[in-house]
């Protein structure tokens, strides 16, 4: 079975001091630059130089601390949510280990634009503001959730897109996620990792794996329901492969096999069965007969090459 260890649930207690953007009385976000888990929040130095109110935006800036008895229990509000991403996305915590129930509902969906976050229903005011001070502002999106990058950059990394990696995700040291790679909230790497296609929320990825291009993974958000999905060390998923089933370690997906719970497939022995029946085992080869179209489950062994090591040498 894959070596990557159950992910113990983390029950905290964690906090923070940060710089909250307010629309009136509505908190639209929090940047946490130094979170903890801790009841005392860890200072962070020259923080008040960060208060003002913006006059293009309308947006008022303020300094909040923010404290967490215990992260199993699900978040309470906009602030409490914004601070568990942070301890996902500062490699604090890892994916799957604390409660993120209701988030949605707690994270305002904003206009994140080229001057910074912006109310939806203020946009087009703030538009014409801008212009009259000789200002363009571009909308590079309409969400909940930020760029991770616009509040943390982990060490290690190298994201060529950062519009395509969510605040939440966890990115271990030596990952590498090209420019069609996708990691999306409480998902992402525990090791180095070449990742070229979707990490989907609620999937990990263990150490030395690689997602193809255009490969897909299903998580939790995707069709998945509650159903997690963990990629063991050592793995690759072909390019415009998908997987729905765990992988154990050194386990390969042909490029452009879709391997669900419920296909069936051939085993080695020669009779059939749902692919979730061999969900994590190691040293698997999922793929297609070209002749039969049937998906076969082959034992392998040697290596399919594994990762460039000069390629994640990222520090």
């Amino acid at each position: 079975m894959s070596s990557v260890a159950a992910l113990a649930p983390v029950s905290g207690p964690a906090s923070a001091i940060g710089l909250a953007s307010y629309s009136g009385d509505t908190l639209l976000d929090v940047w946490y630059p130094n979170p903890c888990l801790g009841p005392v929040p860890a200072d962070v130095d020259a923080i008040g130089a960060g208060i003002d109110t913006d006059q293009i935006r309308g947006v008022q800036v303020r300094t909040i601390s923010t404290a967490i008895d215990d992260l199993q229990a699900a978040p309470v509000d906009t602030a409490d949510a914004y601070l568990r991403l942070h301890l996902l996305s500062h490699r604090l915590v890892a994916p799957r280990t604390i409660d993120l129930t209701g988030i949605f509902s707690l994270l305002p969906i904003v206009a994140w634009t080229s001057l910074g976050l912006v109310p939806v229903e203020t946009i087009d005011a703030v538009r014409m503001h801008a212009r009259s001070k000789g200002v363009h502002v571009s909308v590079l999106s309409v969400d909940r959730f930020p760029r991770m990058t616009d509040y943390v950059v982990p060490t290690g990394v190298r994201i060529a897109d950062a519009d395509r990696v969510r605040l939440g995700a966890h990115l271990a040291s030596g990952t590498t996620v090209m420019h069609e790679g996708f990691v999306n909230f409480n998902a992402g790497t525990l090791g180095a990792s070449m990742v070229e296609g979707r990490i989907s929320a609620g999937v990990v990825v263990g150490d030395g794996s690689d997602v193809g291009g255009g490969a897909s993974i299903m998580g939790t958000l995707s069709g998945g329901g509650t159903q997690v999905i963990t990629i063991g060390a050592g793995c690759l998923i072909g390019a415009n492969a998908g997987i729905g089933i765990c992988l154990g370690d050194n386990c390969v997906v042909e490029a452009g096999l879709y391997v669900t719970g419920g296909a069936k497939v051939t085993l080695p022995d020669g009779t059939t069965a749902k692919a979730k029946d061999v969900s994590g085992q190691d040293n698997l080869l999922f793929r297609r007969n070209s002749q039969t179209g049937a998906i076969e489950v082959a034992m392998r062994t040697g290596s399919w090459g594994g990762l460039n090591s000069a390629l994640h040498a990222n520090d």
